[in-house]
């Protein structure tokens, strides 16, 4: 899945972006997903629902146009794990580090100010006021020109695993900007590049191991399970250890 952060204070045309930006690349035949950050609480303190979501784990609400599913993700990482698209288009998400960014600003100034160096366009009101260009980006109106603005989320847009895993020498803010800067690629990122031989899962989270690791840990469980009775080799084996 590959993403791109639309951000900028409020009041900056980061919907209006998000929005023909999603329009284009589903007539593309993509699928699409957007995720929304809000500063109000969205599950009201003493609603039904709220009342639910301290005691079950997961809530759906089924309503008459929206229906939804309420859960409280441990970080970003858990809360897109449980997106399924071909992009994934953020609304908001300043902080976040290990995505490309479409900077939505009203002057040059607020670009100036959001550029954390993963920027790879600028849109929002301050295309309107007939800019071209700022600190080195285009500037794209997304409302006379959403294919081009499109154009640049589909060829630019990536996610990293944001697990600062270190394999690749670099933390993934760091690789991130690179990546946006054209100085690497996604194929640096080992944990994307390479098909590991072992996969450790946590709670759905891939663990990252180094090359050695993952040789100590496969001939360990063989040589563990070689001894039993009715094992057999085989290309694939699962093994799945849950807490109590």
């Amino acid at each position: 899945m590959r993403a791109v952060a639309f951000v900028g204070f409020k009041k900056s045309g980061k919907t209006t972006a998000v929005e023909a930006v999603a329009k284009v690349l589903k007539e593309k035949g993509y699928r699409v997903a957007v995720a929304k950050s809000m500063h109000a609480d969205f599950d009201r303190e003493g609603s039904d629902t709220w009342k639910f979501s301290r005691i079950a784990d997961t809530v759906v609400v089924r309503a008459h146009d929206t229906d939804a599913v309420l859960f409280r993700a441990g970080d970003v990482n858990a809360l897109f794990s449980m997106v399924n698209a071909d992009f994934l288009l953020l609304e908001g998400f300043k902080s976040l580090r290990h995505v490309p960014k479409v900077i939505c600003a009203r002057d040059a100034d607020e670009v100036r100010e959001l550029n954390d160096g993963l920027a790879i366009a600028v849109s929002g009101v301050i295309a309107s006021t007939g800019v071209g260009e700022v600190e080195g980006l285009p500037v794209i109106d997304a409302t006379k020109e959403p294919e081009k603005l499109a154009d640049i989320v589909e060829r630019r847009a990536f996610m990293l695993p944001n697990i600062d895993c270190g394999m690749c020498g670099f933390k993934c803010a760091e690789m991130a900007r690179m990546i946006v800067n054209g100085e690497k690629t996604l194929k640096d990122c080992v944990v994307l590049s390479q098909k590991p031989k072992v996969t450790v899962k946590i709670d759905g989270q891939i663990l990252p191991m180094k090359d050695w690791v993952q040789e100590l840990v496969e001939k360990t469980i063989r040589g563990m399970l070689s001894s039993m009775k009715g094992y057999r080799e085989g290309k694939r084996i699962e093994i799945v250890i849950r807490e109590e």
